[in-house]
């Protein structure tokens, strides 16, 4: 049964964009009742600086964290947007990461921010990160700003129908490499 990991690339109180996230995760499910799904909130956990030890060597969350990520088959990504980049918590998870571990998966990316002033972020600085990886990003995204919310919850219903078509998209790719695997193309120059 395949897995589906949603991360949370906010060391923040779950909030608005957490929402977001699992509204992706629960459109996955109910396209494929099949498949398992979790949430990692790095906010939830204590990772250290990645400074190039294996992760058994970190004294604290880091190895059961990345443990959690090496098992998902696929993912969704959700950060916000800070000073017209990703967030640095997740940019550290994904130092931690094995370029293996990420390779041929398929990945959705939802990104928000206060203004459409930085909607390119998650396709400037994010994708490139994730293509190092050779992992298989769905094609557009997923940017959300306040304006989509009212009183805390989700209210815009072109952002509701794009977590929809984002979370089917994810499964969809991944359902798709793993009938042709030849589809997911030769590994990234990462892999060595």
């Amino acid at each position: 049964m395949p897995t589906m990991l949603g991360i949370h690339g906010s060391v923040t109180s779950p909030g608005r964009l957490h929402q977001a996230l699992e509204s992706a995760l629960n459109a996955a499910v109910v396209s494929d009742p099949s498949i398992t799904v979790s949430l990692l909130h790095l906010g939830d956990y204590k990772i250290s600086f990645a400074d190039g030890r294996p992760s058994e060597a970190y004294g604290d969350d880091t190895e059961k964290v990345l443990e959690q990520v090496t098992s998902a088959d696929m993912y969704i990504i959700a950060t916000p947007i800070f000073r017209a980049s990703f967030t640095g918590a997740l940019k550290n998870l994904l130092d931690h990461v094995p370029v293996e571990v990420m390779m041929g998966k398929s990945v959705g990316l939802i990104g928000m921010g206060a203004t459409d002033h930085h909607y390119l972020t998650v396709d400037t600085q994010l994708r490139p990160v994730l293509a190092w990886f050779g992992a298989h990003l769905v094609p557009g995204q997923v940017y959300l700003q306040s304006q989509h919310f009212k009183d805390g919850k989700l209210a815009d219903p072109k952002a509701i129908a794009g977590l929809d078509i984002l979370g089917r998209s994810v499964l969809a790719l991944h359902n798709s490499l793993a009938s042709n695997p030849e589809s997911a193309g030769p590994s990234p120059l990462a892999a060595g």
